[in-house]
């Protein structure tokens, strides 16, 4: 299969599977965006990997083949043929294939249904995976401080966890589903965001262009401050006409 088919490949299952981060690609420059799908379908890949199988030993081998994968591209040397994998391989830089692991480590604890230790090991989940995913993206397109994008994805992998709420709580226990326990973590993603943004100036342009993918977060974050039984419903959010405002507005602002 050609390159181009692998990222057509990829796209494909971006924007089947990932709408919202499809949307924010195509917005981004055209240079961009072939890494960009390619870590995108890999984050979607990852994150299945624990519920593809009711059996926990095929669900370990499936998170371990993308650990496997993330060694090969970090060591430099050549990446088993995937549809997926094989784009990555070529697009992202070697020394920041390393965050491929802890991504992969943190999904693991999605086989075994757990309930999180504490608000810590929740913490450390979100950075794991929201973060790892948004300052690879980021890195690899320009220079940008890495605690700023990690600040900021942080409050958008809050969002995200809120938007799925509904299929997860089935399968992981919340730490506090009450509706001030909601609104205390709606505030601390929040509060990471406004953060990040007072230090925009430290995330270059071009890596901005990764971070526009939490385009929503603070609008999803403010809603379930103010409507937390939003969460549970399954209804945070806007109007396809809204989202695709915000998304237009922000990019052509160039502002994350």
């Amino acid at each position: 299969m050609r390159f181009d088919d692998d990222l057509s490949s990829c796209a494909e299952l971006v924007q089947k599977g990932d709408p919202d981060r499809f949307l924010a690609t195509m917005a981004a420059p055209v240079a961009a965006r072939p890494l960009l799908f390619a870590l995108y379908a890999f984050n979607l890949e990852l994150a299945r990997a624990p519920w593809a199988s009711q059996e926990s030993m095929i669900a370990e081998m499936r998170v371990q083949w993308w650990r496997d994968i993330g060694a090969e591209i970090a060591q430099g040397g050549a990446v088993r043929r995937h549809h997926v994998a094989t784009p990555l391989g070529r697009l992202l830089r070697a020394d920041l294939a390393i965050y491929i692991d802890p991504m992969a480590e943190a999904r693991r604890w999605d086989i075994y249904k757990d309930p999180f230790e504490d608000e810590a090991g929740f913490d450390r989940y979100i950075d794991a995976t929201a973060g790892g995913l948004m300052w690879m993206a980021a890195a690899s397109l320009g220079q940008a401080d890495e605690a700023v994008v990690r600040k900021f994805a942080y409050g958008v992998g809050i969002a995200n966890w809120f938007k799925a709420v509904p299929e997860l709580v089935s399968r992981i226990p919340l730490l506090d589903g009450t509706p001030e326990g909601l609104r205390q973590l709606a505030r601390k993603g929040l509060e990471h965001i406004q953060q990040a943004e007072k230090q925009r100036a430290l995330v270059s342009k071009e890596a901005g262009h990764a971070l526009l993918s939490g385009w929503q977060a603070k609008a999803i974050l403010k809603q379930a401050l103010r409507q937390p039984y939003r969460i549970a419903e399954g209804s945070l959010g806007h109007s396809e006409f809204r989202r695709r405002a915000g998304l237009i507005w922000r990019a052509g602002l160039r502002r994350w």
